[in-house]
């Protein structure tokens, strides 16, 4: 190659201008398919609204709970250590936790069940359609259930509407409960929803009193079942060391009950109680509305370009066919 030979220039790209997109010509599909966008949003917007504004209003109420072990149990199992050191018996600190066990049994089928039925919640839960603020009392579905007789109706093909266990918990846990947990602090926090503001937070204060009571009175079953077994057991052995393991281990049982008996929160105690919700929780009426045209205005948008799609396909086709 001489010095005068020119290097050779890459060959410049070709555009070709049925694959690239015309801004110009989508605008122009959209300002011809104007009126069905709109319409559409229009429609999507009216629903919406219809929609948020037939949604009854939900209250939720919130207690916030902290363990409350190791606080009068503390207290009384030092004095008891203390008694328990001078006779020559070793009082072992209590390290097992009911927080957890406490929080899965307040989602358990037995608890809720239980709960449920004790607090005749089942027309409540699985008949009511609104809640009459100025009467403070519920709206029932009569084809559902009627309050004047507490008689539940029956189906098409005659079978009754009353709701099983099953039914009643089901709805309970996916409609009004809800239970978190700070991991930082190990607060737990339980929620609950219903259409009455005073039925939300009245259901709360029960939930929070039934575990603290069904705890208590599972710790002092065992411990009393614990003491009955072990004092048998003492009646039966004359070996002077298998009695000093016998009496601390009943002991021990006994302190169980007299903590159990001594605190009036057994294994949750309230830092913020639940109180009457002044403002509702549930629909956001603003954001459904605002979701619904925004979704209405998408559909038209597409809807319009497959229209033009479509005519467009049609428009090539008749005219290979005039051509052919």
């Amino acid at each position: 190659m001489t010095r005068y030979e020119r290097v050779p220039e890459p060959p410049e790209t070709r555009h070709h201008p049925e694959d690239e997109i015309d801004l110009r010509e989508l605008f122009a599909i959209l300002w011809a398919g104007k009126w069905v966008i709109i319409l559409i949003t229009i429609l999507f917007a009216a629903a919406g609204v219809a929609y948020a504004l037939y949604k009854p209003d939900i209250y939720q109420a919130n207690a916030l709970l902290a363990p409350a072990e190791g606080e009068a149990g503390g207290r009384l199992g030092g004095q008891l250590g203390s008694l328990a050191s001078l006779a020559g018996v070793n009082i072992g600190e209590d390290g097992s936790s009911n927080t957890v066990i406490a929080k899965e049994v307040l989602q358990s089928r037995a608890f809720l069940t239980d709960f449920i039925r004790r607090h005749k919640l089942e027309a409540p839960l699985m008949a009511t359609k609104a809640w009459n603020s100025r009467q403070r009392e519920w709206v029932y579905n009569r084809e559902i259930y009627s309050p004047e007789t507490d008689e539940w109706g029956t189906n098409e093909n005659g079978n009754s509407l009353q709701p099983t266990n099953w039914d009643l918990v089901k709805k309970f846990k996916q409609s009004h409960l809800s239970i978190s947990e700070n991991q930082e602090n190990g607060m737990v926090t339980v929620s609950v929803k219903s259409f009455s503001p005073v039925a939300a937070k009245q259901w709360t204060d029960w939930l929070v009193k039934d575990i603290n009571e069904h705890m208590r009175a599972e710790d002092i079953q065992e411990a009393e079942a614990s003491i009955s077994y072990l004092e048998a057991k003492l009646n039966e052995t004359n070996i002077a060391g298998m009695q000093q393991v016998f009496y601390q281990l009943i002991e021990r049982e006994t302190r169980t009950v007299m903590l159990a008996n001594a605190q009036r929160e057994y294994v949750f105690r309230t830092v913020d109680p639940a109180v009457v919700p002044q403002e509702k929780a549930e629909p956001k009426r603003a954001l459904i509305a605002i979701i619904a045209t925004m979704l209405g205005g998408m559909i038209g948008i597409f809807v319009v370009f497959v229209s033009s799609f479509i005519r467009s396909w049609k428009e090539q086709n008749e005219s290979r066919r005039s051509e052919g």
